[in-house]
């Protein structure tokens, strides 16, 4: 309780940083966090083909998801012959690269909410020593590198994806099946936009916060002769 009283105590909100590059990209951070993950997160797709059977078509659905284990969804592709159907699965686990890239954006948008705190509760605080910006740089350059690397194998499986619930590849095995329509995957091409953008704007935040660190020297100011005074030598 007493940690909590202090806590409170040293809060100071103060919407100036908003104004203020470092703040504002930070909240920028923070809205394509939640684009990134959210547009794949809970995601669902179907593939159709059609089987085409001497008295009738028979459509085909195949769904698939997020973390896209498509290896364990199975769909019914019906015999023309019987009322029975074959029971086939499609191919690939892709969750790997798939649940990275939702953790990352995850984690960066806790960050964000984390900072944004600092920024506009305890911005004195935050500058009293060198503690909190070189803090703040290295786990930003950290967010970065992590939204490359995820980004970057989530754009692979993505592809991997398209490629298998392609409905042209789904019938190739099958002399009497026509590809259907191709699965919707508007939100998941904007996924991997939004990591691409994350690490852009991640990348150039460590530029702003690096200023606030000792590390960075502010060009001394250069000098003026007093009025009325004589130059120097």
């Amino acid at each position: 309780m007493d940690t909590v009283q202090k806590a409170m105590a040293g809060f100071s909100l103060d919407l100036g940083p908003l104004k203020e590059p470092l703040g504002f990209i930070r909240v920028l951070e923070w809205v394509f966090s939640i684009f990134a993950f959210a547009t794949i997160g809970g995601y669902t797709g179907t593939t159709h083909f059609t089987v085409s059977c001497p008295d009738k078509d028979q459509p085909v659905e195949a769904f698939f998801a997020y973390p896209f284990r498509l290896a364990m969804k199975s769909y019914c592709r019906p015999l023309c012959n019987s009322s029975s159907c074959t029971e086939t699965y499609l191919q690939g686990d892709f969750s790997s690269s798939a649940q990275f890239f939702v953790c990352v954006g995850v984690f960066a948008f806790l960050y964000c909410t984390a900072t944004l705190i600092v920024y506009l509760g305890y911005r004195t605080v935050y500058l009293q020593t060198s503690r909190g910006p070189v803090i703040d740089l290295l786990l930003t350059a950290a967010f970065a590198f992590l939204w490359l690397v995820s980004s970057s194998a989530w754009g692979k499986g993505l592809t991997d994806v398209k490629y298998a619930t392609d409905p042209n590849r789904l019938v190739e095995l099958c002399t009497s099946c026509k590809a259907g329509e191709f699965p919707s995957m508007g939100r998941l091409n904007a996924s991997v936009i939004f990591g691409f953008l994350n690490l852009i704007l991640w990348a150039g935040n460590c530029w702003f916060i690096y200023k606030d660190t000792t590390f960075h020297k502010d060009p001394a100011p250069p000098t003026t002769m007093e009025e009325g005074g004589a130059p120097g030598p």
